[in-house]
């Protein structure tokens, strides 16, 4: 079988990895890839989001299943245009990608449907929004209605933070016409918790916990990230908490979906906050999460492309989604200054060693070099049986990589063996 993975980053390299255990792929190519991925797959120049382009290299190469992972291209409808050529693929189409491309839409969808969420409003105007945080409760987060690479959100301690937040989207277009409508809603406290779950828009089959670490410092310090590290499971998502997440959020959202003709089918992420009043929505997106992707799938036992495909031809019913009992600790090594200025072009060296353990998220090939050439570089992903374990086996991995101003926390996992010392 020849593949095609659309994307170029740390998630599409563990997705390749993934792929390419099952015997029948004979070939995968990533579209953009990156030079890291080169070593797993064939890269070809054309970007994620150029729609046409990708669609004719999947037709000219007969591709017979596509994985599109990003959320541009989801959004702008990959899926639709490659399925109207024949190609199979994994992933939602266009009009169920939504609940990702627009925070309004999973905010309504939410409320309609009585799935446990933050209290919110929306606002068209910046009159109307300024005036609204006159009185609304503080802290408040503030979020563009559209896609912003994972930082459409902020999150505002003071009355003028908040009015600050509105203006910078609103008025100065930080997140271009992402910030043309916006969500104020209500700050939620607890655990958050990532779910990524395949659904073929009848059944849904969640994927083991994570927990995120989007700060660039330790202790949860710094500016937001893309994601600086993630353990799996998260001690926060008991079977109790689970189980409640399954009745009131999890089959809730397939069905609203449904009900509202936008079947989804693919990877439906849940970002979660397990609140006093139980768990509640944070945020949906419409594909793996990066960096979760580089610790869960290390955990999945069953064949990831059956998976996919069964969730293609809606009969993810009746196929085994099996996890290990294991953990996994994936640790980010970025570029210093991250993710605000940074350099690039550092050789990266990567011993032999710890190959199979490192995903390449922003790298570029120059001969038989490898070049740092993103923010976030790669991912280190170990496994252990106890959390402290898969821990400690990721910071001895990194320690056998290195470039030039790379910079990594070094709390990774932390907050997670805290909770699960308190539960024990």
């Amino acid at each position: 079988m020849k593949i095609m993975v659309v994307g170029g980053g740390g998630r599409e390299h563990a997705i390749i990895k993934k792929l390419k255990e099952n015997k029948n792929v004979t070939e995968i190519f990533a579209l953009p890839g990156n030079g890291g991925i080169a070593k797993d797959a064939t890269c070809v120049d054309i970007g994620a989001k150029d729609i046409e382009k990708i669609v004719d290299f999947a037709v000219g190469n007969n591709i017979d299943y596509a994985v599109v992972a990003p959320d541009d291209p989801l959004v702008l409808g990959a899926v639709d245009a490659l399925e109207d050529k024949g190609i199979k693929c994994f992933g939602p189409r266009k009009n169920a990608a939504i609940i990702e491309g627009s925070k309004v839409f999973s905010k309504n969808l939410m409320k309609k449907y009585g799935i446990p969420t933050a209290k919110y409003e929306v606002f068209s105007d910046i009159e109307s929004a300024l005036k609204y945080l006159d009185s609304a409760p503080i802290p408040t987060v503030v979020k563009a209605d559209g896609l912003a690479l994972g930082k459409g959100v902020i999150i505002a301690n003071t009355r003028d933070e908040a009015k600050d937040a509105v203006r910078s989207m609103m008025e100065d277009k930080i997140f271009g016409e992402s910030g043309s409508n916006i969500v104020i809603e209500e700050f939620l406290t607890g655990p958050e918790v990532s779910v990524l779950a395949f659904t073929d828009g009848k059944v849904i089959k969640p994927m083991v916990s994570s927990m995120d670490h989007k700060r660039a410092r330790d202790n949860d310090e710094g500016l937001n990230t893309g994601g600086m590290g993630t353990v799996a499971p998260n001690p926060a998502y008991t079977k109790e908490v689970a189980d409640e997440c399954m009745e009131k959020i999890f089959i809730p959202t397939v069905k609203a979906m449904n009900a509202e003709g936008r079947t989804f089918k693919g990877c439906l992420y849940f970002g979660l906050m397990i609140t006093d009043d139980g768990p509640k929505v944070i945020e949906y997106n419409c594909r793996f999460g990066d960096p979760e992707t580089q610790v869960v799938l290390p955990l999945l036992e069953s064949d990831l492309l059956t998976v996919m495909m069964s969730v293609t031809n809606e009969t993810l019913g009746e196929t085994e989604v099996k996890f290990s009992d294991g953990y996994a600790c994936c640790v980010i090594a970025a570029s210093d200054g991250y993710p605000g200025k940074y350099e690039t072009g550092f050789e990266i060296s990567i011993d032999k060693e710890v190959e199979d353990k490192v995903y390449v998220a922003g790298a570029k090939k120059d001969g038989d070099k490898l070049l740092t050439s993103g923010g976030r570089v790669l991912g280190v992903t170990a496994k252990g049986n106890t959390l402290e374990e898969a821990i400690n086996n990721s910071y001895k991995a990194l320690k056998k990589v290195s470039f030039k101003n790379a910079y990594y926390r070094k709390d990774i996992g932390k907050k997670a063996l805290e909770l699960s010392n308190k539960e024990d």
